[in-house]
């Protein structure tokens, strides 16, 4: 039952505004790998799923304006806004190497975040209700400084705009995010008129004007809800709330420590939001680490727009249903819409030469693909990333079909490969498949870092672009009417990464594979996959080599119990563990 104190804002029909733009995706191809795994599609993600529920019509989102320099020196010094020109500023705060940062790109999804809060608190006061702002909650970002992935702070400066347009009533700032909001001591805590309140579950000192409440790891659902309760209960009365609804509070988070359930954060904002009821208001997500981060920023969005704690689909996958839109939207002519069979093909079969323009697989060109990925916006991203002139070619590597994208590097005017794909229809087991025989993503402005390391195989960084491809491929295998795809994982780490999709054909090698993700469990990927890859992991007492054998995602997996039980049986049998170090006394 709807509480009395939101029936008026329910009652008249309003609809929740969002703000978010496609450049809220930050344009950093090693965050992900970083020490954070930063979600960086997080808002994406939260959006779809709102849409897709029909939570959302695209009336009901809102895009932002970059946050002028004007407003952003409320804040900040005019020192710290000009060293954000420099790398090496934004790469410290993003802990990246310097060469992953394209100082333009990264700053607009900075300032066009802090815009869309700033915009989105002018219209909760206009119309009296919340907004929700997709990217935001920089608490970390302090006057003179930025920090843990916070530049600017873009609820000092929205605060500070709304006093600028004459707003004088107290405004309260509640912090959830797991960690303690000493950016926003620094901006607000001696501003008598704006009451901070922080749950947090760290110690990071006393902060000035903060009503902070510490809680230990593990808290859990019941304990942090109590918390909620009490420092609500000791709010004063204000006419104005920002709420920094972190994600990074949920059970699994890399950076949190709190424990809560998606269940226990979901009665967190509903709690919250009916506190707040009739005020004018503006939710950020801040923090959040894990990859179901965006579950609790599209609960944030169910809450405000529906005051629902229907939970979210377990297996609802948001990029892999935004793609798969896409691709319906996609006609065969758009693409290539060659023959199976073409005239080319048997050509070459009867030994000619091949005539006329190249077709990936016989059916894509060179134009399609490279509309394909516009349409996908893999190319925007691309171009976000510092590469210009992007094209596709085509053509054969051997007995592949090969795809390159290639562009120019924006700084130095290189030409360079970006994308690098060779594939083939291939008989594997009892299926007709998609075969990868080799897929490199390059981002070659990146350079490997400590926060970035290389990977076994690796020449140079990736582009972050991992998930949209193997999407892709599942959708080229689907549109040629084909059983799935396949690959053989040259290194431990690539068979780890679809895991969850594909399996070894053979029964035996699937069973030692789970037998190894089993007992590394616990050990960085990094450290696992060279380990397997220098020689140094035994496989029940004996040197273990890695088997490159093929691995198969099929589109409709088939149902084998004699199968699984093989599989059940091998795993069992097999032990892995690590070689003991080579010391003086074992030489």
């Amino acid at each position: 039952m709807l509480p009395h104190s939101l029936r008026r804002w329910f009652d008249r029909g309003a609809r929740l505004k969002i703000f978010h733009d496609e450049a809220y995706r930050l344009p950093l191809s090693g965050v992900e790998a970083g020490p954070a795994h930063l979600e960086t599609r997080r808002a994406d993600d939260a959006l779809h799923y709102l849409m897709s529920a029909g939570v959302l019509t695209s009336h009901d989102v809102l895009a932002p304006s970059p946050v002028s320099y004007g407003d952003l020196g409320r804040v900040h010094t005019d020192e710290y806004l000009e060293s954000l020109q420099k790398v090496e500023t934004l790469a410290q705060i993003f802990a990246v190497d310097p060469t992953d940062v394209y100082v333009d790109e990264v700053l607009r999804t900075v300032r066009l975040a802090t815009g869309g809060t700033v915009q989105g608190a002018r219209h909760a006061l206009e119309h009296t209700s919340p907004v929700l702002n997709l990217l935001g909650g920089f608490h970390h970002a302090a006057p003179t400084r930025g920090a843990g992935f916070c530049v600017v702070h873009d609820v000092a400066v929205a605060i500070a705009v709304l006093r600028a347009d004459g707003f004088s009533g107290r405004v309260a700032v509640l912090d959830l995010d797991c960690h303690p909001p000493d950016g926003t001591s620094a901006c607000l805590g001696r501003d008598a008129s704006v009451w901070l309140g922080s749950i947090s579950g760290t110690a990071w000192g006393p902060l000035e004007g903060v009503d902070e409440v510490e809680l230990p790891p593990g808290t859990g659902d019941e304990a942090y809800l109590e918390a909620v309760e009490l420092l609500l209960s000791r709010m004063p009365k204000v006419e104005f709330a920002f709420v920094l609804a972190g994600g990074d509070v949920l059970a699994g988070d890399r950076l949190g420590t709190l424990g809560l359930s998606l269940a226990g954060v979901r009665r967190r904002d509903l709690r919250v939001f009916e506190h707040f009821a009739e005020l004018p208001q503006v939710w950020v997500p801040a923090g959040g680490y894990t990859s179901h981060a965006w579950k609790v920023l599209a609960g944030t969005g169910l809450v405000l727009a529906r005051h629902s704690d229907e939970p979210i689909p377990s297996d609802f996958d948001p990029l892999a249903a935004r793609m798969k839109g896409i691709s319906k939207t996609l006609e065969p002519e758009s693409l290539g819409n060659a023959p199976l069979l073409t005239e080319a093909d048997v050509a070459e079969a009867l030994g000619l030469p091949r005539t006329g323009p190249h077709r990936l697989l016989g059916f894509y060109t060179a134009e399609g693909v490279e509309f394909a990925l516009e349409k996908y916006r893999v190319l925007p991203l691309v171009r976000r990333l510092g590469f210009d002139d992007v094209r596709v070619v085509l053509d054969r590597a051997g007995s592949y079909d090969r795809a390159r994208l290639v562009g120019k590097d924006s700084t130095t005017g290189s030409q360079v490969i970006l994308v690098e794909l060779e594939v083939e229809r291939r008989r594997v087991g009892s299926g007709t498949f998609l075969f990868v025989n080799w897929l490199s993503l390059r981002n070659p402005r990146a350079r490997f870092s400590s926060t970035r390391p290389q990977l076994p195989g690796q020449e140079v960084p990736g582009l972050g672009l991992a998930k949209e491809m193997t999407h892709l491929l599942t959708l080229i295998a689907t549109r040629l009417l084909l059983d799935g795809v396949a690959f053989r994982p040259s290194w431990f780490h690539m068979a780890y990464a679809a895991r969850q999709s594909a399996r070894f054909v053979d029964a035996g090698r699937q069973g030692r594979f789970e037998a190894l993700c089993r007992d590394v469990r616990g050990m960085p990927l990094l450290e696992a996959t060279r380990a397997v890859a220098e020689g140094r992991m035994l496989l029940n007492g004996a040197p273990y080599a890695w088997e490159a054998d093929e691995m198969v995602k099929w589109l409709n997996p088939p149902l084998d119990e004699d199968d699984q039980a093989a599989i059940a049986r091998e795993r069992e049998s097999s032990h892995f563990t690590l070689k003991p170090p080579v010391t003086a006394a074992t030489r």
